[in-house]
Parts: C-alpha cells; structure tokens; sequence
C-alpha cells in the first residue's frame, strides 16, 4: 500500500550523503533525483524513502511521533544501519538490541532530525 515515505530537508546534499549510506546497506540506490528530491529504493518493489526540500519554501520540520522504520536481514544490519547513520551525521535515539521477544531494533536521527529506525522480527 505505502508506495514511498518523504522526509523534509534543509540541505539536500547533506541528506543524500546520509541516505546513500542507508540505502547501501539495504542494497538500494536512488530511483528518482531531481534538483529537490531524491528518492531510494527499487521501482516496484518495497516501499522507498525520498527527502525533499519543502515546495513552500519554508523551513523543514520534524513530526512530532513521526518515525520510518526500516525493515533489516538480521541484527547484524540492524548494528550497521545504527553505525553508517551515526557516522553519516546521524545521533543515536537507541543503541541496538532487544525490545520484547521477538523485535530487535535501533533508533536514530538523520541530519535534519527526522527519527528512523532499524528492526528485524524473528
């Protein structure tokens, strides 16, 4: 059903650094690029992820109980989506590990301050 989920930017550059590094780690690459926009992921598969910088021209904000959760192979993607996004400009929101029995995740912010996280259910 989700096609693809926008996030707001300040500086696209910026976020295009952090998110190739993400999409990488997933085996995805950009899909969609024009001078506002950049979306990653597969056309007609998975849903993919895009920043924009916004067409009001106003300032980029972040939504407040707004998160992406990005679906990894196994815990060990689970650490190094945790890690490329804290060495892409990202802070940590929540070291990976267990939440419950069967979730495994980790929590972080992009550049501009939108929430990600990374989660894997065995």
């Amino acid at each position: 059903m989700i096609g693809y989920v926008t996030l707001g930017t300040q500086d696209l550059a910026r976020a295009a650094s952090f998110y190739d590094a993400i999409a990488a780690e997933l085996g995805v690459a950009r899909m969609l690029e024009f001078d506002h926009f950049i979306a990653w992921g597969q056309p007609g598969g998975k849903p993919g992820l895009g920043v924009t910088l916004p067409y009001d021209g106003l300032p980029a904000s972040v939504g407040n109980g707004v998160m992406v959760a990005l679906e990894a192979a196994d815990p060990d993607q689970v650490a190094r989506l945790h890690a490329a996004a804290l060495a892409h400009g990202g802070s940590d929101e929540g070291a990976p590990g267990p939440r419950g029995e069967n979730f495994y995740a980790a929590y972080f912010r992009d550049p501009d301050g939108n929430k990600l996280n990374a989660f894997v259910i065995s």
